[in-house]
């Protein structure tokens, strides 16, 4: 019997899978050990977590998968003590890792490739079917972070107020969101989280994709997210994703991928159903 927990800063969505097959799902708040004190972490998954499990899964049969953000090389043996004692299990039935380690074995399993997360944020590693070997840092949507949603955000709102994207999308935008120039400036320089507000972007960009100014945006995202975060790798052809923006613009992704010479694998919004395969193997 195995849970795979694929966990964020906002939520962590639990999948209990019992011969081979996902039997339940839940949901709850996001698990970081890099930004969470033990206690924190401990109360979230007894009042949210344990609390959904049944009796015959609360055994010693039991394995836990937990992919999580902030699960640095220094954070996965605090993890996996708080898992341990929480679920009652030995060590050695409790498995943390980082979310991109989680996205390389959704994308690739066993074998080698590059796996890459494309959502609010961007990451990728070179993967040899067991670890990640390289890894070209994000740096982060101010410094980093092509391909993503938030620099998506970042360069429509650019382009909106700058002039080179058309001003009737600029209107069309404006008032579909019931927002202003002050209001986004607002929320972009004073407020929390600028990177997941800029995100949002997507949901309109993905309503409006026929238009061609977006989707040369979004194609010139994922065109430098290639350059400047995969090619580093080196000759490898094989490539997969994970992510709400992979998702959602997958068949420009495609399409970038060949002009680049990349054969994509596999493009998913969750890792939940390639991490399912990668244990069933």
């Amino acid at each position: 019997m195995l849970i795979i927990a694929d966990s964020g800063s906002t939520k962590t969505d639990w999948f209990v899978v019992k011969n081979n097959e996902i039997t339940r799902t839940f949901r709850s708040q996001g698990i970081n050990p890099f930004h969470q004190k033990v206690n924190e972490i401990k109360y979230t998954l007894k009042e949210e977590v344990l609390c959904m499990m049944s009796e015959e899964f609360l055994s010693s049969d039991l394995n836990i998968a937990f992919y999580g953000s902030g699960c640095t090389v220094e954070k996965i043996p605090v993890m996996q003590t708080i898992l341990g004692e929480v679920f009652s299990l030995p060590l050695q039935n409790v498995e943390v890792a980082g979310d991109l380690l989680g996205a390389a074995r959704a994308v690739c399993g066993h074998e080698s490739g590059i796996a890459c997360i494309l959502g609010t944020g961007a990451n990728s590693c070179l993967y040899d079917g067991k670890e990640i070997t390289a890894n070209t840092p994000p740096l982060g949507y101010i410094l980093g972070d092509e391909g993503s949603g938030a620099v998506l955000g970042k360069r429509f709102m650019n382009g909106i107020f700058k002039g080179w994207i058309p001003e009737r999308i600029k209107d069309m935008y404006l008032k579909e969101t019931n927002q202003t120039y002050s209001s986004i400036i607002s929320k972009v320089y004073t407020e929390p989280l600028a990177n997941r507000y800029l995100a949002t972007v997507s949901k309109f960009v993905g309503e409006h994709i026929d238009e061609e100014p977006l989707r040369k945006l979004v194609k010139d995202n994922f065109s430098d997210f290639m350059k400047y975060n995969i090619l580093p790798y080196g000759e490898v052809s094989k490539i997969g994703f994970i992510g709400s923006v992979a998702d959602v613009f997958s068949d420009i992704l495609k399409e970038v991928c060949e002009e680049y010479g990349f054969v994509v694998s596999r493009i998913n919004q969750s890792p939940v159903a390639g991490l399912l395969d990668y244990y069933r193997k």
